[in-house]
């Protein structure tokens, strides 16, 4: 039978519980109270203020529907980025040929997106601090607009780099916002499984970017069809995100107190307790931020609190290397080079074209999983179970490069494929886990900072693989580029996260800051300890509870 304290946190028994006598009763009642003056300042200046309607603001009487709402549009984003990472694969069999492009130019034209991406990253920071998470999406939009249409009507070489580079500001500026925006507006239980929707979008682009390819296959001048194609979804996501409103953090973070509160009982209401607490957190976490930029040496360049402060400087080694681990395992050079790859084992351009279509789908089908069950099974579950599965898909692509086709092509073809599906599918989970980390392990007032460092390591990581995959496929033969290159980053990987990474489900960004608190030292050891008693617990079939336990941190 529950109490009355549990049917009611407010209540409490003068009989049993005296001031001094149980502290964490004392404390736990003067925060609620405070949660209650908090509130109820705020209602009271908002009914002062009086209503103001933006130009496009909407309203739904459910907020958990306007959180379904802002996050589709948001993460529109990911399947613009997908899109046009998947294009370039089909342009590749005739776009070279039409401008009489040689390898080291079609190299820089693949590459030519992630480069952009880099410059586009440098723009987060300077866009999100003062224009806000809104307007950097917008312009993000704009960019993947502009660079789309310039890629359909180039004539030469020169033309279609700058439009790349124009299309890759856009996705890079894109990529570092929307995790973020969509981070700061969920709920904690919802926000890794919202999250991972952006890669899940960026899943479904790619497939649509293969589709499209094949779509205008026989039109003639195919790749102006193919690279303008992403205009439209490009227009849609302009539009769209117009209606969705600013970052509640964002605006909280510029003093707008008010504005935020507007935003946030428009968005998640005020109804319920989780959601007027989280409020106060928020508010109260950005008090202690500011305080200690007063009080510290970093007040006029607030961004060298990442390399200055080891809070943040545990984030930023933490978030980047497992940026690092999703994009020197070779992901989108695989993905750049789809139908190239599927030639080289037997297929001709229009086959490479439509079996770009698998590789595709198994990374989107891949992804899905880890939209459900995100926050049910933690970082750290799909982290290590996902590594050794694509590590497994590598030794099937690597066994069939060793194979002659000649006398053997329906075996070559079908270990390639089982390989691709295998590494595809397992990266489809892991892949979110480089999004979700960085939105969320930064403090909130270095997360325009942090954002603009991994986003720009994201492109930059993938301009370097995408760029050196024919040199060193050329030099390390398939194997050795696949097994000892890209397998043997992501053994290495595997091991790093067993030790270092930290889980962070179900927290709220206020309570990830407390665990990066802790020493390093201290979470490798809680790492290992919790990594006993899974090995414990598999060994005696406890599977369930291995996948979905909340693990003790001390």
């Amino acid at each position: 039978m529950s109490s009355n304290y549990e049917k009611d946190p407010h209540w409490m028994a003068p009989e049993l519980t005296k001031p001094g006598q149980d502290t964490e009763v004392d404390e736990y009642a003067n925060i609620q109270q405070d949660v209650d003056t908090l509130i109820a300042q705020m209602e009271t200046e908002l009914a002062a203020a009086g209503e103001k309607r933006e130009m496009f603001a909407i309203q739904f009487k459910n907020p958990k529907h306007f959180t379904w709402f802002l996050v589709t549009f948001a993460s529109m984003g990911g399947l613009l980025s997908g899109l046009d990472q998947s294009l370039i694969s089909g342009a590749n069999l005739y776009l070279p040929v039409d401008l009489g492009l040689n390898a080291h130019q079609a190299s820089l034209i693949n590459s030519g997106m992630p480069l952009g991406a880099v410059i586009g990253s440098l723009l987060i920071s300077p866009c999100n601090e003062y224009l806000g998470r809104r307007w950097a999406i917008v312009i993000a939009c704009v960019l993947y607009t502009v660079g789309a249409a310039l890629c359909a009507g180039s004539i030469n070489f020169p033309m279609l780099l700058v439009a790349r580079l124009i299309l890759g500001s856009g996705v890079g500026l894109e990529g570092g916002t929307v995790p973020v925006y969509v981070a700061e507006t969920v709920e904690r239980r919802l926000r890794g499984n919202l999250v991972s929707l952006y890669q899940l979008m960026i899943a479904l682009g790619e497939v649509l970017g293969y589709a499209v390819g094949a779509i205008f296959l026989s039109l003639p001048g195919n790749w102006r069809y193919i690279l303008g194609s992403s205009v439209v979804f490009s227009t849609i996501m302009l539009i769209g995100t117009l209606f969705i409103p600013e970052s509640p953090r964002w605006l909280m973070h510029k003093g707008d107190y008010l504005g935020a509160y507007s935003v946030w009982k428009r968005i998640r209401g005020a109804e319920s307790r989780e959601s007027c607490v989280e409020f106060y957190e928020m508010k109260s976490s950005l008090e202690l931020e500011l305080l200690e930029i007063q009080q510290g040496h970093t007040k006029r360049f607030p961004w060298m609190d990442l390399f200055t402060n080891k809070r943040a400087r545990r984030a930023l080694v933490y978030a980047n290397i497992m940026i690092f681990l999703g994009q020197f395992t070779g992901i989108n050079a695989v993905m750049y080079y789809m139908s190239i790859l599927m030639s080289k084992v037997g297929f001709d351009d229009k086959q490479s074209n439509y079996m770009a279509l698998v590789g595709g789908g198994s990374l989107l089908l891949g992804t899905i999983p880890a939209i459900f069950y995100m926050e049910l099974c933690g970082r750290r579950f799909w982290a290590l179970a996902t590594l050794p599965g694509f590590f497994i898909g590598l030794i099937l692509v690597g066994v069939s490069y060793q194979l002659p086709i000649e006398g053997n092509l329906a075996t070559v073809q079908g270990l390639y494929l089982t390989g691709l599906i295998l590494y595809e599918g397992f990266f489809g989970c892991y892949s979110t886990l480089t999004w979700v980390i960085p939105a969320e392990v930064y403090p909130t007032y270095l997360r325009s900072y942090g954002m603009t460092i991994s986003s720009a390591w994201v492109f930059l990581a993938s301009f370097i693989v995408t760029y050196n995959f024919t040199a060193m496929d050329a030099a390390m033969t398939g194997i050795g580029l696949t097994l000892g290159f890209y397998g043997g980053i992501a053994i290495c990987g595997w091991f790093y996260q067993l030790l270092f990474m930290p889980e962070t489900k179900n927290k709220t960004l206020e309570e990830i800051d407390l665990i990066f608190e802790k020493p390093t030292a201290l979470i490798v050891r809680d790492n290992l300890a919790n990594s006993r008693r899974t090995c414990e617990d598999l060994l005696r079939g406890r599977f369930r509870k291995v996948a979905t336990e909340v693990q003790p941190v001390r």
